[in-house]
């Protein structure tokens, strides 16, 4: 047990002095930390709590998304009819879904045929992940009308592919570089907590939230508007220019007159033939091909490029554009195209987010926190230290040792892997440290105990190690387990304390074990010692 080969022994002096050299900068200043970031050594990132920033509490919109799923379904139930060639007299929108009525009572049986395709079945989440399947609507006959009716559980199925598109969506907004350790997760079933250490105007990230940034490009109505407050003719919608707000014009809402900005993969600020500030845009494979067989049909046809409900222009289709990229204008000024690309690059929102809470904490707050933790990290590692050199001796000097390099990785692996760092991540060290001279404790009494009963120093010493490993990896297991669980089932400080549980964990067992029994292997290679010093 106390025999190290050359490989184990290179192995764990090349672990403690990469562990040291991944920590060391979290203890210099910040110019040297700057210099050391090309090369991938950083200081461990600091949560909310401890640099201040933001934090904003969004909620899904329900009613919003409500809204979006009956204006899509409108659309749908008039193109499926059209095509099926089936009369009805008028589609009606209520809070509780939509009604058509069936001109023919012959043709109800088709309708309803046809209409069923439109429920828009939504996979949910079941028990243990596993996937339970749940229509948006109801649909129920009455008579002549076809009622569709919103069913509960496919919208809080939903909300649940809407939160967790957002999720993505909202990290792309507020983070477009990757060089803001943002955190963002889901918080109950509907809302999402946004916190961005470092950050104190809050401004900017409301702005970048609040934006919608639906992109589309829509045909034209053959009929445009002649004067002002005629409403549109049936699959048409009433826009505004952007550029002039009392112009209005009138474009096709059909599926097949529209290309969903969805399809986008990458928009960037840009100049024009003319220098002026514009977005391109270019699309993916399936975008570009829906965009060419629109342009292709279309020819000498105008179209309106949409972004949130504002035409931002209207040109005409000279050609079909079948490269899947392009160009939108609109007075912009450099400082909106940038924001809007970044924007566009993340995509649009599948429903509006409302911010119910916002919060921002001071970084006189943190620096009080950081002091706090520290002095209580100082004081918990200073007392250990003492009562295990009054307790063991020279083997408590050996444990502290290890102590403190225990403590060097546990702050090199979050400082590696970018593991934010919060106050109960602090606790969470003052706890490791405990739990990490408990393991030598276990051992120092074990060989205590096989020398009272008589062993030789070298035996008692070898099976102290030897039987305490067994004692010592259970014990850390468990906890490990304890601390997994809390990571899966906690949020905000609560996985902040998990984490560094975890990462303290696994250093100790490595620390304790290894470390500890190295030392002593180097002890007893060269006092060969006749008595255990415990």
């Amino acid at each position: 047990m106390l025999h190290f080969s050359k490989w184990k022994q290179l192995g764990i002096l090349l672990t403690v002095l990469v562990a040291i050299i991944v920590a060391l900068p979290n203890v210099l200043p910040a110019k040297y930390q700057d210099m050391l970031r090309p090369y991938g050594l950083k200081p461990m990132t600091l949560g909310l709590d401890l640099q201040g920033g933001v934090n904003i509490l969004l909620e899904i919109d329900r009613d919003d998304l409500r809204k979006r799923l009956t204006e899509q379904l409108v659309g749908d139930m008039r193109s499926s009819l059209r095509e099926s060639k089936i009369g009805y007299s008028g589609i009606n929108r209520g809070p509780d879904g939509v009604r058509v009525r069936i001109t023919k009572p012959e043709d109800v049986d088709k309708a309803v045929t046809e209409l069923r395709k439109l429920a828009q079945p939504v996979d949910a989440g079941g028990l243990f992940g596993g996937a339970t399947s749940a229509a948006l609507f109801d649909v129920k006959v009455e008579g002549q009308q076809v009622n569709f009716i919103f069913n509960e559980q496919g919208i809080d199925s939903k909300i649940q592919q809407a939160v967790s598109q957002s999720i993505k969506i909202v990290e792309k907004r507020v983070n477009p570089d990757g060089v803001v350790e943002a955190t963002i997760q889901q918080q109950g079933k509907d809302r999402i907590v946004v916190q961005l250490p470092g950050v104190q105007d809050s401004q900017e990230v409301k702005s970048r939230l609040d934006r919608t940034a639906k992109l589309t490009f829509q045909l034209l109505c053959e009929a445009q508007p002649t004067g002002q407050g005629q409403n549109p003719p049936p699959e048409c919608k009433s826009l505004v220019m952007k550029d002039d707000p009392a112009q209005t014009m009138w474009v096709q809402t059909s599926s097949r007159a529209t290309v969903d900005g969805a399809d986008l993969t990458d928009a960037r600020g840009a100049f024009d033939q003319n220098n002026q500030p514009v977005v391109s845009f270019r699309f993916n494979q399936k975008g570009a091909e829906r965009f060419g067989k629109l342009t292709r049909d279309n020819v000498g046809k105008p179209f309106a490029i949409v972004l949130d409900d504002l035409i931002m222009s209207a040109p005409r289709i000279n050609e079909p554009i079948l490269g899947g990229s392009g160009q939108i204008s609109g007075n912009f000024t450099v400082e909106e195209t940038n924001s809007l690309a970044v924007v566009l690059r993340s995509g649009a929102l599948p429903a509006k987010l409302t911010i119910v809470e916002e919060r921002t904490v001071g970084p006189s707050l943190g620096s009080d926190s950081i002091e706090a933790g520290f002095n209580a990290s100082v004081i918990g590692l200073v007392l250990v230290v003492i009562f295990m050199i009054i307790a063991y001796g020279l083997f408590g000097i050996f444990a502290n040792i290890a102590l403190l390099l225990n403590l060097i990785m546990l702050i090199a692996v979050m400082s590696f892997f970018g593991f934010t760092m919060t106050l109960p991540g602090i606790a969470a060290i003052v706890l490791t440290m405990g739990m990490a001279v408990d393991s030598n404790v276990i051992i120092f009494e074990r060989m205590r105990e096989e020398w009272r009963n008589g062993r030789s120093a070298m035996s008692a010493i070898e099976t102290g190690f030897k039987s305490a490993f067994a004692t010592i990896f259970d014990s850390n297991f468990t906890a490990l387990i304890a601390a997994v669980v809390l990571f899966g089932v906690g949020s905000g400080p609560v996985k902040g304390f998990a984490i560094a549980h975890v990462v303290g964990i696994l250093t100790t067992v490595f620390t304790a074990y290894t470390v500890t029994r190295y030392i002593v292997s180097l002890w007893v290679g060269w006092a060969k010692p006749k008595e255990v010093p415990l």
